[in-house]
């Protein structure tokens, strides 16, 4: 009895081969290559159960054995069933033999007689071989799944176009299978819309590697999907083999930036209507001087436009004009409606409405400083105005506006005390304080909108 290889680390080979003298010189020639040797099996339904129960690092396998099985039925069974590397070890090698010996693609085979050296380059270039085959095997597994488990939808094609693979997630959005897209035409399978002009997009003549088009529609048989698409080449040796195409859909993003469009408006239209209310409340108790805010506002936002300031500039500018004398409410009626001039002290009190005003608005959340405009609306470049006798760029630029366009339409105005002065004595005054009283670039402004743009207020 020849003793066996004790070294645990060696490799584990069970020999299959029906001759006892042959197995055994075989034997002894493995334990002398340091291998271990678990077992001898006589034939092919000894080796299967042997085999599941020992699971050997490798099978020498003798293709002709005594029994209904053969060595290649044996292997086959092993191969479906363990996944061990088998090598043959015949005498024959017709090609009948050869070729059944291929199908269960063996780890090596072996002609009797044989060499140790030859034995052993087989043994170990058949391990070598098994060692490789199963990382890349775990590998291809390992990326299988991670392909399917991607939510996008992922596509490859060669640099013809030709579908490769695609994955689960694919399969779902074009409502087709793998086999039914693979082997074909992307451009034929699959139905890419420009989302603004629903005209096809031809991927692989208009986009180069890295492109992303978040505009797009993927159009199937039964609907039309939202989606943004991923371009990028696979490269190899400076030559483009092939394309990966990922396809997400983007239909909830489009109902999410839809819905936040909607409520935004919304947003806007409560705040719009707040405004209104509270500039409605003001002028209530001020009927001669109705309509009175809204007409600066208009008269400040023309001046602001041929200014060239920015759409969100005017829209401040807006808001401030519309609330600028909301501070009015705090006013008693019998002085904002008094037939005849103030006197200091009513007018004393009367200037407090630019402060009362800032009061009202500083709490609100405004996008834009409006309540600071409101308190300054009535300051004046040179230091004379009030509440805080501010001077030039201690103004903010949007209160400078208002002021002029509220000299201009309380001028042209109807008011309890005298008649309305008309346009042109309102010119005349702030052409007479241009860059003194008023800021000259203004005042220049409004000029230019009644002069040029023939405006007129609307009584």
């Amino acid at each position: 009895m020849i003793p066996d290889n004790t070294d645990k680390n060696s490799p584990r080979i069970l020999i299959v081969e029906d001759e006892s003298i042959v197995a055994l010189d075989i034997r002894g020639r493995l334990n002398h290559l340091g291998y271990t040797v678990t077992g001898v099996a006589p034939s092919g339904e000894v080796a299967t159960v042997m085999a599941a129960e020992q699971t050997p690092d490798l099978i020498l396998m003798d293709i002709m054995l005594e029994g209904d099985m053969d060595g290649i039925d044996t292997a086959e069974i092993i191969k479906a069933e363990l996944s061990i590397p088998v090598i043959y070890l015949t005498a024959y090698a017709d090609n009948e033999t050869l070729t059944r010996a291929k199908i269960t693609e063996p780890f090596g085979y072996i002609i009797k007689p044989f060499e140790d050296r030859e034995l052993n380059l087989t043994i170990e270039m058949a391990l070598y071989k098994y060692k490789t085959e199963s990382t890349l095997n775990e590998n291809r597994r390992w990326l299988t799944t991670t392909f399917n488990s991607i939510g996008d939808a992922v596509i490859t094609t060669d640099h013809h176009g030709c579908i490769k693979s695609v994955n689960k997630s694919a399969s779902f959005m074009l409502s087709e299978t793998t086999e039914t897209l693979c082997g074909h035409n992307f451009c034929d399978k699959i139905n890419i819309l420009d989302a603004g002009s629903l005209k096809p997009i031809k991927i692989f003549q208009e986009y180069e590697s890295g492109t992303i088009l978040n505009d797009a529609i993927l159009k199937t048989e039964n609907r039309m999907v939202p989606v943004s698409i991923n371009i990028s080449n696979i490269e190899e040796k400076n030559h483009t083999i092939g394309v990966v195409i990922v396809l997400r859909d983007i239909s909830q993003l489009k109902n999410s930036e839809a819905a936040l469009k909607n409520s935004l408006k919304q947003l806007r239209r409560t705040f719009e209507e707040t405004v209104v209310s509270l500039t409605a409340m003001s002028e209530k108790r001020d009927p001669y001087t109705s309509g009175h805010q809204q007409r600066v506002a208009e008269l400040a936002c023309r001046i602001a436009v041929k200014m060239n300031m920015s759409a969100e500039e005017i829209n401040c500018i807006r808001i401030a004009g519309i609330l600028h004398d909301i501070g009015k409410i705090s006013i008693p009626a019998e002085i904002l409606s008094k037939p005849t001039r103030l006197t200091d002290l009513e007018m004393g009190l009367m200037k407090t409405h630019s402060e009362a005003g800032y009061e009202i608005l500083k709490s609100i959340s405004f996008p834009w400083p409006v309540a600071k405009i409101v308190l300054q609306h009535h300051e004046r470049i040179d230091g004379t105005g009030y509440p805080n006798a501010l001077a030039g760029d201690q103004i903010l630029p949007e209160a400078k506006i208002i002021a002029v366009a509220d000299v201009v339409e309380a001028m042209s105005s109807h008011r309890p005390y005298r008649a309305a002065l008309g346009l042109m004595r309102a010119m005349d005054e702030i052409i007479r304080g241009r860059g003194t009283t008023y800021d000259a670039m203004v005042v220049d402004a409004c000029t230019q909108v009644i002069e040029n743009d023939k405006f007129s207020f609307e009584f």
